[in-house]
């Protein structure tokens, strides 16, 4: 059975870091890329959901958006299949809900966006605030 599990959200002060952890099963061990997509308030589709940062088993090339660039970083523990968001330096429009999710693709480039995405997870809240 294909499992997305997230974990790691939370409230935090601009300035801070979390890390994000997303556990996977159930998928192919080689073709896919990973990635990490955020909704904020007023967006209702999963097409409106932007792509943060993707990484691709297949070949470990990654994918960071402009606003994640720098700050976040995207890695996999390849022998316990779990891919994470390391968020530095958090902004308050870093606020939203953050969803890990699987792309069926071997390579990463131009696929971090919902329209590739296969299976999304159930979602963590991240909160930036004072």
């Amino acid at each position: 059975q294909f499992r997305l599990a997230e974990s790691g959200g939370g409230l935090v002060q601009p300035g801070g870091s979390l890390r994000l952890s997303c556990a996977e099963s159930g998928f192919n061990p080689d073709y896919r890329v990973l990635g990490w997509f955020r909704q904020v308030p007023g967006q209702e589709r999963e097409g409106e959901r932007e792509g943060i940062s993707c990484i691709s088993v297949t070949d470990g090339s990654t994918y960071y958006s402009n606003s994640a660039k720098g700050r976040f970083t995207i890695s996999r523990d390849n022998a316990n299949d779990i891919v994470y968001l390391q968020m530095n330096n958090l902004k308050p429009e870093d606020t939203g809900n953050y969803y890990c999710a699987v792309i069926p693709s071997g390579v990463v480039e131009g696929r971090c966006v919902p329209h590739w995405v296969g299976y999304w997870g159930q979602g963590t809240q991240v909160t930036v605030a004072s």
